[in-house]
C-alpha cells in the first residue's frame, strides 16, 4: 500500500515521519509489524506528534468539522492539543457542547429503536 494509507491506518501524520516510510511502499505484514511492535519513531509521533487531523479532534473530544469552525488548519503536537484542553478557548468549549450533544442524540435514538424492536417482538421488520 501507499505509505500515506498505511499512515492513516496508523494515525500518524505522513510528513512528519521519516523519508524512508514516505517514500516507500508498505505490505501488509509491514504495516502489521509497525503495529505490534513500533520503532521509535512511531512511538515518538504517536507520544509527541504532530498528529493528523483525526487525532486532534479525537483528543479533543470534537468532530473534524469542530477542528475547521475552530481555526485549526494545521496538524497539532501533544503539547499543544493539552494546552487547549488546559486552557479551552470559546470555540472548543462550544464544540465540545455540541460533540456531547450528538453523542447525547445518538443514543437516545438507538435507544428508542431497541424499545420498538422489542415491542415488535425482537423481529427485524424485513
Amino acid at each position: 500500500m501507499k505509505a500515506e494509507t498505511a499512515a492513516k491506518k496508523l494515525g500518524i501524520l505522513l510528513e512528519a515521519a521519516p523519508a524512508e516510510f514516505r517514500e516507500g511502499l508498505v505490505t501488509r505484514d509491514e504495516l502489521a509489524a509497525l503495529t505490534a511492535d513500533p520503532p521509535e519513531w512511531l512511538e515518538v509521533l504517536h507520544r509527541e506528534g504532530p498528529h493528523p487531523r483525526t487525532v486532534v479532534a479525537a483528543k479533543l473530544g470534537i468532530s473534524n468539522s469542530g477542528l475547521a469552525r475552530g481555526g485549526v488548519t494545521d496538524p497539532l503536537t501533544t503539547a499543544e492539543i493539552k494546552a487547549l484542553l488546559e486552557a479551552p478557548p470559546a470555540w472548543l468549549v462550544t464544540e465540545r457542547a455540541t460533540q456531547a450533544a450528538v453523542r447525547a442524540e445518538k443514543i437516545r435514538v438507538a435507544d428508542r429503536d431497541k424499545e420498538r424492536a422489542a415491542r415488535r417482538g425482537g423481529g427485524s421488520g424485513v
